[in-house]
């Protein structure tokens, strides 16, 4: 049986997972934070999560390469990337927007309202 979140929140950046996990948090919602791609890889074989917010660099692999990966096991998975590597017009992004890879895209630095929009 799978365990269930409603966020999964992906950063190697301790203090964006701990603000995001309060934002997503505030709007009552359950989060789970890690910060690698193999802990994401391990733990959405188990966990079904309702939204996933993804940062587009993490020490073990790339953002857009981990969505893949995670396309491939879950499918339906919503993925938002966010990142203060990329910008939402970025030919990269809007392709992976236009094959459904991600779901939408943040930039960073982010407000509340960035993250609150995206529920």
């Amino acid at each position: 049986m799978l365990k269930k979140a409603d966020y999964l929140v992906v950063d190697d950046e301790p203090d964006i997972c701990w603000v995001m996990k309060r934002i997503l948090g505030s709007a009552g919602g359950s989060v789970v934070t890690l910060q690698t791609g193999e802990e994401v890889l391990a733990l959405i074989k188990s966990h079904a999560f309702g939204r996933v917010f993804m940062d587009a660099k993490l020490p073990d692999i790339e953002g857009l390469e981990l969505a893949r990966q995670v396309h491939e096991l879950v499918p339906s998975l919503q993925i938002v990337l966010v990142s203060g590597y990329y910008y939402k017009d970025d030919p990269t992004i809007q392709q992976a927007l236009s094959d459904g890879l991600i779901y939408d895209f943040i930039a960073k630095p982010f407000t509340h309202n960035d993250i609150l929009k995206m529920l």
